[in-house]
């Protein structure tokens, strides 16, 4: 991946088949500016049709992971606010459908409160480790917004129609604790501990199947709009293209050899 370095919201770091990106506007706790909206989408996009890409974790700087869409910068829209923030949420949307629809899984690392796009942001991941400090609420409708960044997409799917209700018109907010007992995350860690868990998930990735996991992803996303037939049509499909693939031909070798799968990189 190249221009790593073009980036002023972001710091991305690309090391081994991993690439993190760390959201970096701790001064503003993270909100989502215009700017942000943009860079996400753009790293998103390099993440998705980038070969030598196998994971991709995204945390946040300082107390915060992140804040939600910065309000602040809304204001200052003026007489233009509607087509300005149509415009970030679109960047947004972006960064979304690029982390979702591309092969390499995408880890979340909640350093902090996630609140509106920021609990939309973990709300869409593969995986999502927690600090225990950390705090899950939605946000919109305190400051008379709608919901936004997909999460009336994943969160219905992840836990339910009327959880999501909930959290989308009282508020509420949820420890670390009991949004994993929720279901919305993965694992719950030490703040110490949080990018240690995040970085072996991601070495554990990187060193596996990059096609399968894009078909674990694919057919997972399609599961819940697919019929009975229509899905297992497309895992035949999946395992069928699979089973001919390099990575398939790595596997199925390793398992007959009785050793361990080195996949191409």
């Amino acid at each position: 991946m190249n221009n790593m370095d073009a980036y002023k919201t972001l710091e991305v770091l690309h090391d081994a088949g991993i690439v993190q990106i760390t959201l970096g506007r701790s001064r503003e706790a993270n909100a989502v500016n215009r700017q942000m909206a943009s860079e996400l989408a753009r790293i998103a996009h390099q993440c998705e049709f980038s070969t030598g890409v196998h994971a991709v974790i995204l945390t946040g700087s300082g107390r915060f992971f992140c804040a939600g869409g910065d309000i602040n910068e809304m204001a200052s829209f003026g007489d233009q606010a509607a087509s300005e923030v149509k415009l970030l949420v679109e960047d947004f949307h972006q960064c979304i459908s690029s982390f979702s629809r591309m092969q390499a899984p995408l880890i979340v690392a909640v350093n902090g409160h996630a609140a509106g796009a920021g609990f939309s942001l973990a709300a869409s991941a593969d995986l999502v480790v927690s600090c225990e400090e950390a705090t899950f609420t939605m946000a919109y409708t305190a400051a008379g917004l709608s919901p936004d960044g997909s999460s009336t997409y994943f969160l219905p799917r992840t836990i339910g129609l009327r959880r999501t209700q909930e959290l989308m018109l009282t508020n509420r907010r949820l420890t670390a604790r009991e949004a994993l007992a929720w279901g919305l995350i993965t694992r719950v860690t030490s703040a110490q501990e949080l990018m240690v868990c995040a970085h072996e998930w991601a070495g554990t990735l990187s060193r596996g199947s990059l096609s399968s996991h894009g078909w674990v992803k694919e057919l997972l996303a399609s599961s819940f709009s697919n019929g009975l037939e229509t899905q297992m049509a497309l895992e035949a499909r999946g395992i069928a293209s699979s089973v001919v693939s390099p990575d398939g031909r790595e596997g199925v070798a390793a398992f007959l050899g009785k050793r361990a799968p080195v996949f191409p990189r």
